[in-house]
C-alpha cells in the first residue's frame, strides 16, 4: 500500500483546498492529512487564522478523501510523521516548491500545481469570506509582498495590472496569478481590494480610481505628496465604506508597537525628542537617483523616519526645517528634517548617496530607547538609564520580509474590525503628506535658486 501525507491550515476551506485533497489521494492508496493548529501557524509565520482547529478538522474530515486526519503542532514534526507512518509520498501545492527538499531523504516529494481561478468559486458565505486582493505595479516590492501574502489567512492574490502588458504577464506567470491586464477597469472588477505598488507619483490617482469602484486600498508610501490628496482619499473611503491604509509596514510589526508601547508607558519619563535615521547607498541608474520629481532619499525612506516623529511627538508640529545636499539632477542625496514641538524636538534623516547609523533614539526625562539599525524591521531594542548599569532589553520576533503584518491588519480591517487602526491612523497619513508637499515645494525652490 502507497502511503501519501500532506499538511496544511485548511483555514475558510474551499475548492482549492477539496482539489489539492483530491490530487493527493489520487498519488497513492492511503492519504495522511495532517492539519495545524494556530499556535503552530503564528510560529511559523502564518497569521489571521480564522477557522478553530476543529471547524477545520471537520472540513477535511467531510471531503471523504482522509484516511487518517492528525495533528502538526511543532517544528519537526514532518518528519517524524514520514517515519513513524513508513510515508512514500509527501505533497503539497506548488506555491511550496523548493521549501521540503530536505524530506527526499526520507520519501518522494511532489508539488502539486494549485488550482487556477479558484478565488471565483471559494466558499463566501462565511462571516469572513476570502479576499481577493490585486496587485498595481511589478517592481521590487511588489515581488515580495506576492510570497508574503500567502502566510496571510483568508487572503488570496489574486491577479496584477500594468499599463505594460508584457510586464503584467511576466510578473502573473511567475506567481501563478489568475488573471494581469492593462486594462484597469477590467482589473478591478475582479477584485475586493487593491494593494498598489506602482511608481510614487502614480500612488494617488490609483488609490483614488480603486477607492471610486469600492474597493478597498492598501497603498506603499508615500500614498501621496500633498496633504489635501490624502485627506481626500481618506473622504472618498469613509464615504464607500471603504478600508485605506498606508504600508508603512514598520507600523505594523510587532516589535515596533511594543516599542511605542514601551515608550509612551512612562518608562522613560516625558518624551523630549526622537531621532530617527534611514538611509542606502543607491545605484545610480535606479528610479530613487533618476527621477528627478519624485526621487531622493526623503520621498524613499522619510516615510519611515517620520513614522516615530508622528507617533511619539504628534501631528501638531509647530515648524519643520530641511536642510538637504543635492545631486547635480536635483534630487536628495541626504536629507535631516528638523522639527520643533510645543515641548521638544524631532529629527528625520535619509538619504541615497550619504550613508549613517540608521538608529532610533527616543529622548525622555527619565532615560531613553535605542533601537538599533535596521529598526525599521524590529526585532530588539533597549531602554537606557542614568545608571549605565541599569538596562531593559525587550527582543521581538519578526517573521519573513514583515509585509505580512500590514496585510494581516488589512485583512482585518476589511472583515469590520477597527481594533488594529491605531498603529498608523488617517491623521498620521495625512501629517506625513503634508511633510512631504512641504519638502518638495523647499527642494524645488532650491533646485530653481541653483
Amino acid at each position: 500500500m502507497k502511503k501519501v501525507i500532506t499538511y496544511g491550515s485548511f483555514d475558510l476551506f474551499h475548492e482549492g483546498h477539496y482539489n489539492l485533497l483530491k490530487r493527493a489521494k489520487q498519488l497513492g492508496d492511503y492519504l495522511i492529512v495532517g492539519v495545524t493548529t494556530e499556535q503552530y501557524d503564528e510560529a511559523r509565520g502564518k497569521l489571521n487564522i480564522i477557522d478553530s482547529l476543529d471547524e477545520r478538522i471537520e472540513n477535511v474530515k467531510k471531503t471523504g478523501l482522509a484516511d487518517k486526519i492528525i495533528v502538526e503542532d511543532h517544528v519537526g514534526q514532518k518528519v517524524e510523521d514520514v517515519q513513524k507512518y513508513d510515508i512514500d509520498i509527501f505533497t503539497v501545492g506548488s506555491d511550496w516548491i523548493g521549501s521540503f527538499e530536505y524530506l527526499r531523504d526520507y520519501c518522494e516529494v511532489v508539488y502539486l500545481e494549485r488550482t487556477k481561478n479558484v478565488s471565483s468559486t471559494m466558499l463566501r458565505t462565511k462571516q469572513h469570506p476570502i479576499i481577493r486582493i490585486g496587485v498595481i505595479g511589478t517592481g521590487r516590492i511588489a515581488e515580495r509582498f506576492v510570497p508574503e501574502a500567502k502566510y496571510v489567512s483568508g487572503v488570496i492574490v489574486h491577479s496584477v495590472y500594468n499599463p505594460h502588458i508584457e510586464s503584467a504577464r511576466n510578473f502573473a506567470e511567475h506567481f501563478e496569478l489568475d488573471l494581469y491586464s492593462d486594462d484597469i477597469e477590467a482589473f478591478l472588477k475582479s477584485v475586493d481590494a487593491v494593494y498598489i505598488a506602482s511608481p510614487h507619483e502614480t500612488h494617488y490617482e490609483y488609490a483614488k480610481t480603486a477607492l471610486e469602484h469600492h474597493k478597498h486600498v492598501l497603498c506603499e508610501k508615500p500614498m501621496a505628496f500633498r496633504k489635501a490628496q490624502a485627506e481626500e482619499l481618506f473622504q472618498i473611503a469613509h464615504r464607500n465604506n471603504r478600508v485605506l491604509l498606508e504600508a508603512i509596514k514598520t507600523a505594523y510589526c510587532p516589535g515596533f508597537a511594543q516599542l511605542v508601547g514601551v515608550a509612551r508607558s512612562g518608562a522613560i519619563g516625558q518624551i523630549r525628542d526622537v531621532e530617527a535615521c534611514f538611509t542606502r547607498l543607491t545605484p545610480d541608474n535606479l528610479r530613487e537617483t533618476t527621477d528627478t520629481e519624485y526621487g531622493g532619499g526623503f520621498t524613499e525612506f522619510g516615510s519611515h523616519t517620520l513614522l516615530p516623529i508622528m507617533k511619539l511627538m504628534g501631528t501638531d508640529y509647530q515648524e519643520v526645517r530641511f536642510d538637504s545636499i543635492l545631486a547635480e539632477n536635483g534630487i536628495d542625496l541626504y536629507t535631516k528634517a528638523s522639527f520643533r514641538y510645543k515641548n521638544g524636538f524631532a529629527l528625520s534623516k535619509s538619504g541615497v548617496g550619504v550613508k549613517s547609523e540608521g538608529q532610533l533614539i527616543i529622548a525622555g526625562t527619565k532615560g531613553y530607547i535605542l533601537a538599533e539599525s535596521p529598526w525599521w524591521l524590529t526585532q530588539s531594542f533597549e531602554v537606557r538609564y542614568e545608571d549605565p548599569n541599569k538596562r531593559d532589553k525587550y527582543f521581538v520576533k519578526f517573521l519573513g520580509q514583515g509585509l505580512r503584518y500590514e496585510i494581516s491588519d488589512f485583512a482585518y480591517m476589511i472583515n469590520g474590525h477597527q481594533g488594529r487602526s491605531y498603529k498608523f491612523t488617517e491623521e498620521e497619513s495625512i501629517a506625513i503628506a503634508g511633510v512631504m508637499e512641504e519638502f518638495l515645494k523647499q527642494r524645488k525652490q532650491g533646485t530653481n535658486e541653483a
